[in-house]
């Protein structure tokens, strides 16, 4: 049972990178559009951040140290200053969006505004960082966001023409009709929301609060190749059930009500009532996940203490910061902006920050003074490697598809 347990970081933040706001929207969209002919972006984000959480999680075991400590030490202030400007901005803005679709699922389930629920949302999230042990929260929510499988489940019930599925999946160009800039903006899109920068913090600052060592190297990488990739495998879930029932019916997604239609009309009450505690699971999660990760950047950037393992008047700037982070983001919702196209601008402007925040953990995970014979193997800088090309060719093309396609209309 223990050694499950100790997957529940990767779980979490799998879950966190791959089935909060941004991709349920994503996935139930590309779904209902271009069935599961984008499955090969998602198995490139599941390599990827799979071998960028391992590279980021054996720094931390050998090293005792966070990611982003050590490329502060390693690169020197103005290039740690680059990647820390570029990549808070970015999960303050993902942060927004999670708030923003943990108050849609309070309104799923409610029929209240989302709006009355925004700053509820805050002070919560933020009484959880406070009072919450990281394990408790990490264990408790990594397991509550499985319940998402129940899409999984519902498209196995729909009884789908698999062969049409499975033509869909070996495809890698858009649906005749569709514009092949609008099918590569959604494909950066998708690949921006496994690879949220905010994953990266979370899950080399998550091992520090665990207190990895060398002798949990085979627990980083169970964490890194099973429970990224079973995130992956949700995403799919929610990207099939669509493909099966929303685009034979020409319905495209534009909330996370219609992202629910397959599982509710599979499995009724019961599954709509599960697909609705997933979502509320994975989006607390991710929101989370963002806020402390906002949280552990500043802190390791200005050397302050930091961590849930320490007491909150311990490392009071730390929550003081979170606090911040959780504020400003609940005051974005609050102003009205519609939390989807919010959260369709945070996964573009994700993946033009990406360069900023992967380079440096390779260059970090090759560092032999930090890590000793527990760099980087060829098969890590391969892999290591080709994601950044991807990573670059995402962060150039991003901005300009965004104009051209008017954000992927």
């Amino acid at each position: 049972m223990k050694k499950w347990l100790g997957l529940t970081l990767g779980v979490l933040s799998a879950v966190g990178g791959f089935v909060d706001i941004g991709d349920i929207v994503e996935n139930g969209l590309v779904g209902a559009r271009y069935g599961m002919s984008l499955t090969w972006v998602i198995v490139l984000g599941v390599i990827g951040i799979a071998t960028y959480a391992h590279m980021s999680g054996r720094i931390v075991a050998v090293s005792g140290r966070p990611v982003y400590d050590l490329v502060r030490e390693r690169l020197g202030a103005k290039a740690a200053l680059a990647n820390l400007v570029g990549s808070l901005l970015i999960t303050l803005l993902t942060l927004a969006a999670e708030i923003g679709g943990v108050a849609l699922v309070i309104e799923l389930a409610t029929g209240v505004d989302h709006l009355v629920w925004v700053l509820l949302v805050g002070v919560g999230l933020w009484l959880v960082v406070w009072r919450v042990r990281f394990q408790t929260m990490e264990q408790t929510l990594g397991f509550a966001g499985l319940a998402v499988a129940v899409f999984v489940v519902a498209v196995f019930c729909l009884d789908p023409d698999w062969g049409t599925l499975g033509s869909q999946v070996v495809r890698v160009t858009p649906p005749e009709g569709e514009p092949l800039p609008t099918y590569l903006y959604h494909a950066i899109a998708l690949f921006g929301s496994a690879m949220t920068p905010y994953e990266v913090f979370f899950f080399s600052s998550g091992g520090v609060e665990e207190k990895w060592s060398r002798a949990d190297l085979a627990v980083v990488k169970m964490n890194s190749f099973v429970g990224f990739p079973l995130g992956g495998l949700l995403g799919l879930g929610i990207a099939a059930a669509t493909a099966a029932v929303l685009l034979p019916a020409g319905v495209q997604v534009d909330n996370i009500s219609q992202v629910l239609l397959p599982v509710a009309l599979s499995l009724g009450g019961v599954g709509l009532v599960i697909g609705l505690f997933g979502f509320a699971a994975t989006t607390v999660g991710a929101a989370l996940e963002t806020g402390l990760s906002a949280g552990y950047a500043v802190a390791q950037f200005f050397g302050w203490e930091w961590g849930k393992r320490v007491r909150p008047a311990g490392a009071a700037r730390f929550h003081l910061a979170v606090a911040l982070s959780l504020l400003a983001g609940a005051l974005v919702v609050q102003t009205g902006v519609d939390p989807v196209a919010l959260t369709e601008y945070s996964l573009v402007f994700s993946a033009v920050a990406l360069p900023l925040t992967y380079l440096p953990v390779l260059i970090v995970a090759n560092d032999t003074d930090y890590l000793g014979e527990h760099v980087n193997g060829r098969i890590s800088n391969t892999l290591g490697l080709l994601t950044l090309v991807v990573v670059v060719l995402a962060a150039a093309a991003a901005i300009p598809l965004m104009i051209a396609t008017g954000a992927g209309a």
